[in-house]
């Protein structure tokens, strides 16, 4: 168990924009930061951060919290590895007890998935650096590479021996579970026998955005035809190729710092750029580009720089991963090598100041890459000219921004001397073919003839919007001091009831307690309820209420709620509403006032229902007698909710 000490000084020195600017390209938004949802796939920006109360909210998903609220939801983090994640990030000391055999038993299977890997990872390092066979193997193909030991040590790359179950037997020598390591792929298991995946590999560990080890590549160095040059690990509960990027975890400040994403096929690409001094790199890993690797991406940068290999044979092949990103509406660029180098070698063989020279020089807009690589292959037929045209229309068709899709029609038009005219109708046939092509994918049913209903608007339940009001006014106010006006009931010379005003100083946490509890008002919802108590308990006690602190307090259920109350009116920023002409009402009324109008509309509310569940008993009950008591509490009810209505009035 981790030391309340230390979850404390996590809590004190981690800093929620700098945790989540690692995974998300946050924006200055007023006092707050916005950026693109990591848990939902949007091109507005619905995400917001606030340092001042370090809490965040997704408004797409609903999801929000503190910093480890965000490393749980986003990395799949159990709590301790959130706290551990970030006294790493600080460098805090962690202090912790020894875990008994029983608590490491109750570790859930995905977290048993990570143990492993990240045994594995550690396992084929040490043998890469401590073993003679994995010195003479594995580290010299290495530094043949041009691989320097600080590079090894960074990416952590290893060797498996060339032996059917060296890691195997050693993994469960340690007390890992066969189970587990079968799941994670890195052992085979076929009957009673066992042998290991990457048996006589270089290995490459593949790590998510925060350096969690998920999987791995290996390369095998003899030549065997019957076995895969590079062979990954097979998709697990943690692993899932399609959803991962080689390199993100050491290139992701670097391409939200650069604002660009060189995007390469190879891991030896990614490691030799790194080297070379250009960080903002990654890899697909030698599968096809999908969407979900591009929105990783997206969420760090807008811009993609695509390299090529000079002599790739299926380059036109490749060029459908350009269209993949162009649909998430994002910037691309193409530039390839010299015929006979890649990445991987071009890096190697020249210096970091004419590496980035020559990308800057040769980088093209992915517009006139395709223009120039079609029309070699066209040349002179008229027919092939065609067809590259009506390619290089289809690429600008799957861009969702219609300013950028005729910007790029005007371009094609004059690359290829043809009219923009024929372009544009070429693009409305494509789109509406695109149209037609989804509405077919959908199940057709037969038509039938629906007899129209009057719209069913929800009902807006009262109670839990004042409840949430009042913790709301605790949270932002409640300790503050006001001047409250009383309105109390008395007779007149007369005999007449009026209400006479009394002023009252009071803080505003106070104020809503003690009414309250005058009424004997009980919290309908349970949540609001276990909420209300933990901030009176914790103003009593400090007469302040620290929101950062008090937030990382909370479970993550009462945390997520507390964020959704504070963060409420931040969407009116994030959207920028003026902008459009849409004008929020702003907040004229004093706090004194408005902790006064929600009390008084609470009661009035609790008043209704009163009356409401009286008139029901009325209906069912047979005696006279017990008629007319209800009747006469129903009077004195509205009398009362007559009342408040007065005092309200008055407020108001």
């Amino acid at each position: 168990m981790i030391s309340r000490t230390t979850i404390d000084n996590v809590f004190e020195t981690a800093r929620v924009e700098e945790v989540i600017g690692d995974f998300v390209q946050l924006k200055k938004s007023g006092s707050n930061f916005k950026g693109l949802s990591p848990f939902s796939d949007e091109r507005t920006p619905s995400f917001m951060v606030s340092p001042v109360k370090q809490i965040w909210k997704d408004f797409s998903s609903g999801k929000g919290g503190n910093v480890v609220a965000f490393l749980m939801e986003h990395e799949h983090f159990t709590y301790p590895e959130a706290i551990k994640y970030l006294a790493n990030k600080y460098g805090i000391e962690i202090e912790e007890t020894e875990q008994t055999n029983e608590q490491k038993e109750q570790a859930n299977e995905r977290e048993s998935l990570y143990l492993v890997s990240e045994f594995a990872k550690e396992y084929f390092h040490t043998t890469l650096l401590k073993t003679e066979e994995g010195k003479a193997i594995g580290l010299s193909y290495f530094k043949e590479r041009g691989f320097t030991e600080e590079t090894v040590e960074k990416f952590q790359l290893g060797y498996s021996p060339d032996s059917w179950d060296a890691f195997t037997s050693h993994a469960i020598k340690k007390g890992y579970k066969l189970e587990f390591l079968e799941k994670t792929g890195l052992t085979i298991v076929k009957e009673e026998k066992q042998f290991d995946r990457f048996k006589g590999r270089v290995m490459f560990p593949i790590r998510s955005m925060s350096g969690r080890t998920l999987g791995f590549g290996g390369r095998i160095l003899r030549n065997d035809k019957k076995a895969a040059k590079y062979l990954n690990s097979p998709e697990s509960d943690i692993y899932h190729k399609s959803k991962v990027l080689y390199g993100i975890y050491h290139a992701k400040q670097s391409i939200a710092k650069e604002d660009n994403c060189y995007l390469v096929e190879g891991y030896t690409d990614v490691i030799q750029f790194h080297q070379s001094g250009i960080k903002n790199v990654v890899s697909s890993s030698g599968t096809a580009l999908t969407s979900e690797q591009i929105r990783l991406i997206n969420r760090l940068s807008k811009n993609i720089t695509v390299l090529f290999d000079g002599d790739a044979a299926g380059l036109r092949a490749s060029l459908r991963g350009v269209d993949l990103i162009l649909e998430q509406g994002m910037n691309v660029k193409i530039c390839t090598f010299p015929e006979g180098e890649d990445p991987d070698s071009f890096a190697k063989n020249n210096s970091l100041e004419e590496l980035t020279l020559y990308l800057e020089e040769n980088a093209q807009d992915f517009i006139n890459f395709k223009a120039s690589l079609l029309a070699a292959e066209a040349k002179n037929d008229p027919i092939k000219k065609a067809e590259t045209i009506r390619d290089m229309v289809v690429s600008i068709a799957k861009i969702p921004d219609v300013i950028k899709q005729e910007v790029y029609l005007k371009e094609c038009s004059r690359i290829m001397d043809i009219s923009e005219e024929v372009l544009f109708n070429t693009l409305a046939q494509i789109l509406q073919k695109d149209k037609r092509d989804a509405s077919k994918k959908q199940p057709s049913k037969p038509m039938e003839v629906v007899p129209q209903e009057k719209e069913v608007v929800a009902k807006v339940n009262v109670q839990f919007e004042l409840e949430r009001k009042i913790i709301e006014l605790l949270l932002l106010y409640g300790s503050i001091e006001e001047e409250f006006e009383d309105l109390i009931l008395e007779a007149n010379e007369e005999g007449a009831i009026q209400l006479k005003p009394e002023k009252i100083t009071s803080k505003v946490f106070e104020k809503i307690y003690l009414d309250l509890q005058d009424d004997e008002i009980e919290f309908a919802n349970e949540e609001f309820k276990e909420i209300y108590y933990q901030i009176i308990t914790k103003l009593n006690q400090e007469q302040h209420l620290q929101i950062d602190s008090f937030v990382n307090s909370l479970s993550p259920e009462h945390a997520n709620v507390v964020t959704h109350i504070l963060m409420e009116e931040e969407k009116y920023i994030l959207h920028d509403w003026e902008r459009n002409e849409i004008y929020v009402k702003e907040k004229k009324y004093s706090i004194a006032q408005v902790v006064s109008e929600t009390i008084l509309n609470f009661r009035r509310e609790l008043l209704a229902q009163k009356i409401e569940e009286l008139s029901q008993e009325v209906k069912e009950e047979e005696k006279t007698s017990e008629k007319e008591n209800s009747l006469q509490d129903i009077v004195d009810y509205i009398s009362l909710k007559k009342v408040l209505s007065e005092k309200l009035r008055r407020v108001l």
